[in-house]
C-alpha cells in the first residue's frame, strides 16, 4: 500500500510539471493577430441605404360595370399595349339584350319604310274597295240562292243549280272575312310616330346592350407592365374596382430617407447603384433626380427624402419591390485603401499597425475618401499588412503571429 501511494505522488507531480511547461509555452506563444494587404484601386465615397421601388408614369385599370370574371388575358409582370384586354367579364345577357334590339330594330325599319312609302293608305283602300266588292258579290249570291230555292220548291229547278248557288254564297263569305282579316291587321300596324318611337327604343336599347359589351372587357389604360395583379377566374368585379396597375417601367424611381447630417454630400446627378436580395449578384444604375426641400423626423432621426431614377431596362424591378441603395457622392482613383476597422487612434493620431518581420510598427496616416469598408489612406504602400481590430491591446514593437483571412 505504501509503495502504491507513493507511485501515485510521483504520477501527480510528474502532470503538474507538465501543466506548467505547457502555460509558460503558451505564454511564450505570440498571439494571433489578423492582418489584411493595403490595396491601389478605385473607391467610391456612398451613402447606403435602403427604398421602395415606384413607377414613375402608372396608371390603374378599373371594372366600368360590375359582373363574375369570365377570362383572364394577362398576368403579373406582363408587358401590354394600350387598350389590350386584361380581363373579360360574363356579357351573356347584355349580348341577348343586344339581339333582341336588333330585331327590333329591323321591324321598326321595315314598318318606317312601308308607311314612308304610303303603303298603308293604298292597302286601306284597297281594303276598302274589295270588302265592298265582296258584300255586293254577297248579296247577288244570296238572291240568286233564294231564287234557286223557291224554283227548286216548284219543281221548277234542280238540286245541282240550289248547291251551285249555296256555293257562290259560302266564296263570297270567305272573301269578306279574308278582307276583315286584312284590315285588321292593318288597323293594328303602327303608324308613322308610333314606328319611329319604337325605332328609337329599339336603338336606345341596342346602344345599351353594346356599352355593356364593351364595359364588360377591361383594358389597359396605357402601355406598360402588369405590375400588381392577382385576380383568379369567377372572381366579381364592382364597378369602380381596381382590377390592375399598369406602369411604364423602363425606368423607375426609388425615394430614400438620408440623414440630415449626409445631405449636404448628396447633389443633383450623382450616381446611384442598386441591389436587390431577391437577385443576388444582378445590380442597377441612375443617378440622383431630386434632393430634399425639407428636413422632417422620423423616429429619431431627422430626414431628407431623395429621389432617384433607375435604370430598369429588362422591366424586373417591380414597383412595391424593397432594394438596397448606394448613393456615390464622390470617387477618387488609383489610390491605397484599406478595411476601415484597420484605422485606429492613439494617442490623438490617427494611423494603423503594419507587419515588419514579425513586429507591429505605428504609421500615421491620413484618411480621406471612406464607404461602408474601405478608406483611402495616405502614408501607406500598396500590399503593406496591416493590422485589423482585435480585442488584445496591441503595441509598437509587439510580436505577433499574423494571420490573413
Amino acid at each position: 500500500m505504501r509503495l502504491r501511494g507513493w507511485l501515485l505522488l510521483v504520477a501527480g507531480v510528474a502532470c503538474a510539471g507538465v501543466l506548467i511547461w505547457a502555460l509558460v509555452q503558451m505564454k511564450s506563444q505570440p498571439p494571433e493577430v489578423q492582418f489584411a494587404r493595403a490595396a491601389r484601386e478605385t473607391i467610391h465615397s456612398s451613402i447606403a441605404t435602403d427604398g421602395k421601388v415606384e413607377p414613375i408614369e402608372w396608371a390603374l385599370a378599373r371594372a366600368e360595370r360590375g359582373g363574375p370574371v369570365d377570362n383572364i388575358t394577362v398576368q403579373r409582370g406582363q408587358h401590354v399595349a394600350k387598350d389590350a384586354p386584361l380581363v373579360e367579364m360574363d356579357a351573356t345577357e347584355a349580348k341577348a339584350a343586344l339581339t333582341a334590339a336588333q330585331s327590333r330594330i329591323a321591324q321598326a325599319k321595315v314598318d318606317l319604310d312601308v308607311i314612308h312609302r304610303g303603303g298603308r293608305a293604298t292597302d286601306l283602300a284597297e281594303i276598302s274597295s274589295g270588302l265592298e266588292r265582296a258584300k255586293h258579290d254577297l248579296d247577288v249570291a244570296q238572291r240568286n240562292y233564294e231564287t234557286e230555292q223557291r224554283l227548286l220548291d216548284k219543281g221548277a229547278g234542280t238540286k245541282m243549280q240550289v248547291d251551285a248557288a249555296r256555293q257562290k254564297v259560302d266564296e263570297a263569305r270567305l272573301e269578306i272575312a279574308r278582307w276583315e282579316k286584312r284590315r285588321t291587321a292593318t288597323a293594328a300596324s303602327p303608324d308613322g310616330p308610333a314606328a319611329q318611337a319604337r325605332l328609337d327604343d329599339a336603338e336606345q336599347a341596342a346602344r345599351l346592350a353594346e356599352t355593356q359589351i364593351k364595359q364588360s372587357i377591361v383594358r389597359a389604360p396605357i402601355e406598360g407592365t402588369v405590375y400588381q395583379f392577382d385576380l383568379k377566374p369567377g372572381a366579381y368585379l364592382n364597378a369602380g374596382e381596381t382590377v390592375a396597375s399598369i406602369g411604364r417601367l423602363d425606368q423607375v424611381r426609388v425615394n430614400v430617407n438620408v440623414d440630415e447630417p449626409d445631405l449636404g454630400h448628396v447633389a443633383v446627378g450623382m450616381p446611384v447603384m442598386i441591389t436587390w436580395d431577391a437577385m443576388a449578384g444582378r445590380q442597377w444604375d441612375g443617378v440622383v433626380d431630386k434632393t430634399p426641400t425639407q428636413i422632417v423626423a422620423r423616429g429619431t432621426r431627422q430626414v431628407g427624402e431623395v429621389a432617384c431614377v433607375i435604370r430598369n431596362p429588362n422591366r424586373d424591378l417591380l414597383p412595391g419591390t424593397t432594394v438596397n441603395i448606394e448613393i456615390r457622392s464622390e470617387t477618387v482613383a488609383n489610390v491605397v485603401t484599406i478595411p476601415k476597422e484597420g484605422v485606429r487612434t492613439e494617442h490623438a493620431q490617427t494611423g494603423v499597425f503594419v507587419l515588419n518581420g514579425d513586429r507591429l510598427v505605428w504609421k500615421q496616416v491620413k484618411t480621406g475618401v471612406a464607404n461602408t469598408t474601405r478608406v483611402q489612406v495616405e502614408g501607406l504602400n500598396a500590399d503593406e499588412a496591416v493590422a485589423l481590430f482585435s480585442e488584445r491591446a496591441l503595441r509598437e514593437g509587439m510580436v505577433v503571429k499574423a494571420v490573413f483571412p
